[in-house]
Parts: structure tokens; C-alpha cells; sequence
């Protein structure tokens, strides 16, 4: 089950986060909606309420998932280059992935935010100095102070991470 969870396993960031290891989170950010554009074209209505494993969601859901956590850590990363050190706002991903924009708007539609917004947040990212990577936000669900360098790393896995998800789904019921 844990690999139906974490299909390519869980976030590990480098010790150091070099300008080459930025540059690798910013192109896999970069690609990103073009990758679940492709993943879910071809799927039908039935498909894409299909859960990628048991008790998880949709691929839908998955897709709106992405386009609504993308847009908050696009947020997050303006308000650390804008703010010092502040404090984030946490959301409930479970219960935004039950609001009527996810159970009724197509996936295309988030599909084409996601094309947008990572636009913005690519050419955010490629402008920013080392000592902008180092600014921080701090997240209080988890009591910890989170540097850009590793946000742009994490945020480049769970795109991936997601991926993996509707593109393993597609492979186990070869679709």
C-alpha cells in the first residue's frame, strides 16, 4: 500500500541545495503541467473518478489537488520574498478536494491554471539571487522554518509524486 502512496517514494532534499539541484526542481516545475496534460488526455469521464489506489482520490481530484497546492506555494514563495520569515496560513487539502469547484469543474480547466501559474512561478524562480533561495516562511502546523530552496524541492517531488500516481493507475488497469 505504501507504494500506491508513494510511488516514488517520500521527499528527501540534499544536504546543500546547489544552483544545479534548483535548476533540476525548477525544470521539473517547469514541465509539470505539460506531463499531467499528456497523463490524463485520454481519459474518460469514468476514468478519471477512478481513486489511483483504494480510499485515495481521484484522478480529477488529483489534478485539482495540484493546480490548488501549487497556487498556495506560489503564494507562500511571495510572501517570503515580500515578508520576513512569515507566518503561512496551512489549508485542509482533504476537504478542498470535496468543494463543488473539484466535483463539478473539468480537469482541463486546472490543467490550464497550472499551465499559467507555473509560468509565473518558473520565471519568479529563474530571477531569484542565492540570497533570495535562502528567505524563509514558517509553517505553523508544522513548527518549522522552510527556506525557498528546499520549497522549490519539495514542490518539484510532489508534482512528480502526483504524476506517478495517474501515471501508475493507468499502467496496473492498462488503460
Amino acid at each position: 500500500m505504501d507504494v500506491l502512496r508513494y510511488p516514488i517514494g517520500h521527499f528527501d532534499a540534499p544536504e546543500t541545495i546547489d544552483t544545479d539541484a534548483l535548476k533540476g526542481y525548477i525544470t521539473d516545475i517547469s514541465y509539470l503541467p505539460s506531463l499531467i496534460e499528456i497523463a490524463v488526455q485520454d481519459l474518460d469521464a469514468w476514468q478519471l473518478d477512478t481513486p489511483y489506489r483504494p480510499g485515495g482520490w481521484t484522478v480529477a481530484q488529483v489534478v485539482h489537488h495540484l493546480a490548488d497546492s501549487h497556487m498556495n506555494a506560489y503564494t507562500r514563495f511571495k510572501l517570503a520574498l515580500t515578508e520576513t520569515s512569515p507566518i503561512i496560513k496551512p489549508y485542509d487539502e482533504a476537504a478542498w478536494a470535496m468543494l463543488p469547484d473539484v466535483q463539478k469543474t473539468p480537469v482541463n480547466v486546472s490543467i490550464t491554471l497550472l499551465f499559467s501559474l507555473h509560468a509565473r512561478w518558473v520565471h519568479l524562480m529563474e530571477a531569484l539571487t542565492p540570497e533570495q533561495w535562502e528567505r524563509t516562511f514558517i509553517h505553523p502546523e508544522h513548527g518549522k522554518v522552510f527556506k525557498l530552496n528546499y520549497i522549490a524541492g519539495s514542490y518539484a517531488w510532489h508534482g512528480q509524486h502526483h504524476l506517478a500516481h495517474i501515471v501508475n493507475l493507468k499502467e496496473r488497469e492498462q488503460w
